[in-house]
């Protein structure tokens, strides 16, 4: 791009400065520079040269003789001067023509030599040279020294231990300036009534004069709520990059720690930090992890959870708006947090984050598909009608998906083949290439999936099937998949036909083999927990009637133990459970009776699995249709 900066000149290696190398050196724990390692060798050294260094450069000179040719060159009259060592040996001398010599020579001179010298006329002489003096405090010194660089090398040892255990009260947000969150609500896809509720908070941090004028007064925190993947970090992130402020990021388990007290005091230092910069915004992802309710679970409490969350109440309750200052939080389990957390003065405004409706998905699928190559026979407006439910991480993920296997088939494009590979991957699960099943199973998971899939073409209430296949994929042997219309409320008959299609492989190889397996353990799981939700949630029940009943929540949700327990008396519970039996049986019945009727169409639609392993919910509508031999009867729900 023309607008980069560009590149820096390259490093001269041999052009470096010694300040700038001084002052990248690492600090210790203490915060003073450690010492370089040349140091040390530096040190060692001069201890050596301090030593040794007389003894080094004391050393004779000369020529090297032996003690014949020594005694030979003194009876010729050539040696003028000898200088005898005492400690060493060592003769060394001079000759008559000026040149050096040296010798090892008898601890002492025997009286024949000393003789011989006298007569010749040499000037001989007695050397003891004195000790060095450092070379006889060294074996009282070197001890001495060891010992207190062992001792200094502990306390430093001790010294920073104390540093790091100071520093851990201190708070681990990330601190971004105002120039750093470049993150804009233009690059959130859709969300515009989101994008509006929380735009109040930029024009506060921009014009806070405004507010005050009218005497309005700016929510002082404000708790995203949403599902995972929906885009609440990202919410965050472009509120500090409009307002163009300071923003501090940082976990709720940044928190907590083993000492009690910790969290309380990185509480106190965000805040402080916040201070320093003026207008700034504290972002807390998952909040949830300190700001459970209080007193509640299996042991009563956690003294460091409550401890952080006592803290955390308490500085939001010392500081004024006016201070510019903003706390954002975000959490997926808004059922938990504490009572305190939530009331007006605190966090006065929640934000609902939901997942993305149509319109919504198409613009995220433009915004991650913006910078892949793009084949022409893709369809962005189909796959987001394709994706229900689907969150912006899962539209994300699913892009990049359809990407790789692109690179897998040598694609220079991504084509429309790869978002369906990508999209089977992500709702059925990765193909299972490894797995070969034998005929008889494979035939039994036919028309078990051809079951699924006649009910879900013929029942009224049904969601439309999408895909029918007996490759086994994830943990299934197979997979019949519908895909959900884009609805909020839901009918008793939906639901009962969900129950009946759920029903509809082990009926199917009831009708066909007459005996059943274990493949319709996840279907069974799937109806009876539909089947309950409608009798003790959503009095689907005209034997219990408008009552609910859900005595399912857990205690790790915040709930007390003793609360949490049920809620009804046992001729009401065997009520309930004689409900859920009902429906359940019901609903296998009605299956049972369907099937039986479209027994052709289930023969055609099994033979069709086990001749091309997947299907569409087209062919299994014509499949159907040519065994009846007019159009697809729908079945009506019963009663």
């Amino acid at each position: 791009m023309s607008d980069m900066p560009p590149p820096p000149p390259p490093r001269n290696p041999q052009s470096r400065n010694p300040i700038k190398g001084l002052r990248d050196q690492k600090p210790n724990a203490d915060g003073k520079p450690a010492m370089p390692k040349w140091a040390i060798w530096a040190i060692i050294g001069a201890v050596v040269v301090l030593a040794f260094g007389s003894q080094l450069f004391t050393q004779p000179t000369g020529e090297k003789l032996s003690y014949t040719e020594f005694l030979a060159q003194v009876r010729n009259g050539d040696v003028s001067e000898v200088t005898i060592n005492n400690s060493t040996n060592i003769i060394s001398g001079v000759l008559d023509n000026g040149s050096k010599f040296t010798t090892t020579g008898a601890n002492t001179l025997s009286d024949a030599d000393e003789t011989l010298l006298k007569q010749m006329g040499v000037n001989y002489d007695y050397n003891t040279p004195q000790a060095n003096f450092i070379t006889s405090l060294l074996p009282i010194v070197l001890p001495f020294l060891f010992i207190v660089a062992f001792f200094m090398w502990m306390q430093r040892r001790a010294m920073g231990q104390a540093g790091s255990i100071m520093s851990v009260g201190r708070s681990k947000a990330k601190a971004y300036q105002a120039d750093k969150p470049s993150t804009t609500f233009a690059d959130i896809a859709g969300y515009d009534g989101v994008k509006l509720e929380i735009k109040e908070v930029v024009d506060f941090l921009r014009m806070p004069d405004r507010f005050k004028e009218i005497g309005a007064r700016v929510p002082k925190g404000m708790l995203l709520v949403g599902p995972p993947g929906t885009g609440k970090t990202l919410f965050a992130r472009a509120v500090a990059g409009e307002a163009g402020v300071g923003f501090l990021s940082v976990t709720g388990s940044d928190f907590m720690e083993m000492f009690v007290g910790v969290g309380a005091s990185r509480v106190r230092d965000l805040f402080l930090q916040a201070r320093k910069m003026g207008k700034a915004i504290i972002f807390i992802d998952e909040i949830d992890s300190i700001g459970r309710k209080r007193g509640a679970g299996l042991g009563g409490g956690h003294d460091e959870r409550e401890q952080t969350l006592n803290q955390l109440l308490a500085e939001m309750d010392g500081f004024e708006t006016s201070e510019g200052i903003v706390i954002l939080a975000a959490t997926n389990r808004p059922d938990i947090l504490d009572p305190a957390l939530l009331r007006p003065g605190r966090f006065d405004r929640q934000i609902v984050v939901p997942l993305p409706e149509f319109e919504e998905r198409l613009a995220i699928l433009k915004v991650h598909s913006r910078d892949k190559r793009m084949g022409t026979d893709v369809d962005l407006e189909t796959m987001a009608r394709a994706t229900p439910g689907m969150s912006g991480a899962d539209l994300a993920n699913l892009v990049n998906e359809s990407a790789l296997f692109a690179v897998r088939r040598n694609s220079l494009n991504i084509e429309r083949i790869d978002f369906e590979n990508a999209r089977d991957r992500v709702v059925m699960g990765a193909r299972r290439e490894s797995l070969v099943l034998n005929a008889e199973e494979k035939r039994a998971t036919a028309f078990h999936e051809g079951g699924h899939a006649v009910l879900a073409a013929v029942l009224p209430h049904s969601d439309p099937l999408h895909k029918v296949t007996i490759l086994p994929r994830g943990m299934a042997l197979g997979v019949t998949w519908s895909l959900p219309e884009e609805r909020h409320t839901y009918s008793r008959e939906y639901f009962e036909d969900l129950i009946c299609k759920a029903m509809g492989g082990r009926v199917a190889e009831k009708i066909v083999f007459g005996q059943l397996n274990s493949g319709a353990a996840n279907d069974l799981e799937q109806a009876t927990s539909i089947a309950r939700r409608m009798v003790r949630e959503w009095g689907m029940s005209d034997k219990v009637g408008p009552m609910a009943w859900n005595g399912q929540q857990q205690v790790f949700l915040g709930e007390d133990l003793m609360t949490s327990g049920r809620e009804y008396s046992d001729s009401t519970a065997q009520l309930l459970d004689e409900e859920v039996s009902r429906i359940l049986l019901e609903q296998e019945q009605r299956a049972h009776d369907v099937l039986t009727k479209h027994r052709k169409g289930l023969d055609l639609v099994a033979e069709a699995l086990l001749r091309d392993e997947t299907i569409d919910g087209p062919t299994v509508g014509k499949l159907i249709q040519e065994s009846l031999g007019t159009a697809v009867e729908s079945e009506l729900p019963t009663a």
